[in-house]
């Protein structure tokens, strides 16, 4: 299945003047190959001058926005293309992988992620008052969106604020209140305005995902998760997998993996030890697993993880 939205029309000459002023300043701001933090809290630029895989990593919800070429992310077997005419919202921490291609040194994708608290979009809400999103069934926890002008403007008034630092305190929070707020008056802004919505069963499964990235290391036992976030086991057990393409056993065992590969590339663990700590008993299914997941064994993966170090 994928998502991609065949490029129907250029942007108009306005938002393209935008686009090139918004790539100028992530360039600016990106020395070198690689995501980097920014004066702005929760906002972040990143550049990639080459063609390259990117592993499977757990994704927290923010919007991604393409100032020059074009990203392919994959949630299971579902893959979503973005690029500088359609935007990427992650509403929900899910486990994504992906690719850049057709980049270069000379024409490098240039991005910006600005990160997504959902305690936010809820207080927006609150103040807000009836913003009109209508009410639908529960979508994956990811989309691609067209850009519109607004949108394009609230973000690049966020971004030229890198420019003049004594701003950023004052004008940078109501910026990104205006961006939160076009979000949810998109045509998929009901996504987040469920999910952010207390009691909604969008947000009960939001709960059930945080549980998850917080206890992967325990048992799981889809009963006991069902009764903490005041579902049944039926109603968890669909909307999961409506949210995020996988069920909560096969969500856990991502995360798990995920860990388990930091453990081994960052403090040096092998893989029997790694395994065990992040809830596996059997080595074997550990390797197994590892394997279906990073494409190779835990050592023959490390080897290769070192040598692009």
């Amino acid at each position: 299945m994928s998502s991609l939205q065949n490029l129907q029309a250029p942007l108009d000459p306005e938002m393209e003047r935008q686009r090139v002023e918004l790539a100028a300043i992530i360039d600016r701001n990106t020395a070198e190959d690689g995501s980097y933090a920014t004066a702005i809290d929760s906002l972040f630029v990143s550049r990639h001058s080459s063609s390259h895989q990117f592993a499977p990593v757990l994704a927290q919800p923010a919007l991604c926005i393409m100032a020059q070429g074009r990203k392919e992310v994959r949630l299971a077997d579902e893959t979503y293309n973005y690029d500088p005419l359609n935007y990427l919202v992650v509403s929900v921490s899910v486990p994504l992988s992906g690719k850049v291609a057709m980049v270069s040194p000379e024409e490098p994708i240039l991005a910006l992620r600005l990160d997504i608290d959902p305690g936010e979009i809820n207080a927006l809400i609150a103040d807000a008052g009836p913003l009109g999103v209508p009410a639908r069934p529960t979508g994956r926890g990811l989309y691609v969106e067209r850009l519109d002008p607004a949108m394009l403007d609230a973000v690049l008034r966020l971004t030229r604020l890198l420019d003049t630092p004594k701003d950023i305190n004052m004008l940078a929070p109501l910026v990104r209140r205006e961006i939160l707020y076009r979000l949810l008056r998109s045509p998929q802004g009901h996504r987040l305005y469920e999910i952010a919505t207390t009691n909604s069963q969008s947000h009960r499964v939001n709960q059930a995902i945080k549980w998850l990235n917080g206890n992967y290391v325990q048992p799981l036992r889809i009963d006991d998760l069902a009764r903490e976030v005041n579902l049944s086991v039926s109603t968890l057990h669909h909307r999961f997998k409506s949210m995020t393409a996988m069920s909560p056993l096969q969500y856990q065992k991502q995360l798990r993996l995920q860990e388990a590969r930091r453990l081994m590339l960052a403090e040096g663990l092998e893989a029997s030890a790694a395994g065990y700590r992040v809830g596996y008993e059997s080595p074997s299914q550990f390797s197994r697993e590892y394997s279906r997941l990073f494409g190779a064994p835990p050592l023959r993966d490390m080897a290769r993880l070192r040598v692009g170090m």
